[in-house]
């Protein structure tokens, strides 16, 4: 296996398309039907950051709670974090936090970005937006995550290579580039936003994107 220069995970409640994100940026493809990943799913790929070229091994987790202690095994040493939510159903948001929770409880230094899928269905028309970009704004600026957002599409590709781009390009940064303001942020010292409450249970889309 190829020698890998920044471990990824992929956290976030079920259904929320990372296994379709981890299959658009890996084979550029869209997958309409996937099961679901009980354990952890493992690839890699090199993205190129100025003259350097980075690898990215990327880890696609379940997202059920009662995974949540195998989980464990696969973020542990993680540099950084993908943590999914579905922009068409807004309690996938409170599971995102959940995840970070977890998350920052084993690896407090690993980078999050906070990604919110399926933008497709919304700009199509096929689902409602639940979640409003201030929402997420509203978690992934606070001092508890300090992360970046991106709002994806699976199906389209928007974003998804960005996201992955910008992994990279903070990986291979040097680790005394680190503002050690950015570092005190991340502590279990934050309050809930009010904007973020979980609305009405939907209905699932089985083409999740």
């Amino acid at each position: 296996m190829s020698s890998v220069d920044c471990k990824v995970v992929l956290l976030g409640a079920t259904n929320t398309g990372k296994t379709c994100l981890m299959e658009r940026y890996i084979h550029d493809r869209f997958l309409a039907k996937t099961t679901t990943t009980i354990g952890g799913c493992f690839a890699a790929k090199k993205e190129i950051v100025g003259n350097k070229g980075v690898v990215l091994g990327i880890w696609d987790t379940a997202g059920s709670e009662r995974y949540t202690s195998m989980s464990r095994m696969y973020y542990r040493k993680a540099k950084a974090a993908i943590i999914c939510y579905d922009i068409t159903t807004r309690s996938t948001l409170i599971k995102a936090r959940y995840w970070a929770q977890e998350l920052k409880r084993m690896e407090e230094d690993c980078k999050i970005y906070l990604c919110g899928t399926k933008k497709d269905l919304v700009d199509s028309g096929l689902n409602e937006r639940d979640v409003d970009i201030n929402m997420a704004r509203a978690l992934a600026g606070g001092r508890y995550l300090n992360a970046e957002l991106f709002e994806t599409s699976s199906k389209t590709g928007e974003n998804v290579g960005n996201l992955f781009q910008k992994i990279a390009e903070d990986s291979s940064k040097p680790e005394n580039a680190i503002d050690e303001s950015a570092k005190d942020a991340i502590r279990l010292s934050w309050k809930q936003d009010h904007r973020i409450q979980p609305t009405r249970n939907k209905e699932r889309c089985c083409l999740a994107s």
